[in-house]
């Protein structure tokens, strides 16, 4: 048997690391002295404790491992934890690349103006006339799942014949707030005539507006949030409110352009508060 420096040792294991899992239960010595408190293991358990460290290095919590370093019949129970956690790295993986996509913006907009400002936009106040269009409205479970319902609604679109088209694409968000998730979101694609409807993707005719404070705005897609707060701030220094979903209508696409030469232009139905 090997004492519990050694066993530390051999598996590169700290030995409070030893101690903490003996009071967890989840890898027990194969004695204890009684006189001595010394802890002892055998070299088969090596196995097991390698299989703890790899676990937890894909990221799993202490608890998971606990239920999966157990009799061999549970690892039918892995498979889908880690599908779960590999879930999880993905996403994380995403917000972090949206976080560095917004902080690259941020360092370009101060070497290009010397500071973050907004003073480069203009409001227009304008009136906007009803629109054909094919729409496809979906509860999400955030904004960052637009890109998923573009690909679904312009890959059908994609697939019919002598489609139209007459006009921008669009996308109005119906909540009237921002909403961190179950966000209720509508793109619009204007055509000429009504295509064949299919499931969620409906024609219909959005509606006008007689007045919408619009600005335009350049850059990545996740920095059009600057153009909304300062709509925001404007109307409600000007007194206004809002009056209808807000639009964020896209002038050109990343097939078209770099991330920081995208337009879109913001806007939003307004009336006097």
């Amino acid at each position: 048997m090997l004492r519990i420096g050694e066993f530390s040792r051999l598996s590169t294991t700290p030995v409070s690391a030893l101690r903490y899992y003996d009071e967890i239960g989840l890898l027990r010595p194969v004695e204890v002295d009684r006189f001595t408190g010394y802890r002892y293991y055998s070299a088969q358990q090596l196995s097991r404790l390698n299989r703890i460290n790899a676990l937890k290095d894909l990221g799993l919590s202490l608890a998971e491992v606990v239920q999966l370093t157990g009799e061999d019949e549970q690892d039918a129970c892995l498979g889908p934890l880690l599908e779960r956690k590999a879930e999880e790295i993905r996403r994380g993986i995403a917000d972090e690349q949206g976080r560095l996509t917004r902080l690259n913006a941020w360092l370009e907009h101060l070497r290009t103006r010397g500071e973050m400002d907004t003073t480069s936009y203009e409001v227009v106040i304008k009136k906007v006339v009803p629109l054909q269009a094919m729409c496809l409205r979906r509860v999400m479970p955030g904004y960052q799942s637009e890109g998923d319902l573009w690909g679904e609604l312009c890959g059908y679109l994609g697939q019919q014949k002598g489609v139209r088209y007459v006009g921008p694409p669009l996308t109005l968000c119906h909540d009237g707030e921002y909403k961190e998730r179950d966000v209720d979101i509508e793109l619009a694609v204007p055509v000429e005539s009504p295509v064949k409807e299919y499931g969620d993707i409906r024609f219909r005719t959005l509606p006008g507006h007689e007045q919408v404070a619009s600005v335009i705005h350049k850059g990545p897609f996740n920095t059009v949030n600057h153009a909304y707060q300062f709509l925001l701030g404007w109307m409600e220094r000007n007194g206004y409110k809002m009056d209808g979903p807000d639009r964020t209508v896209y002038l050109n696409t990343p097939e078209q352009a770099a991330p920081a030469d995208l337009l879109k232009e913001v806007q939003i139905p307004i009336t006097r508060a």
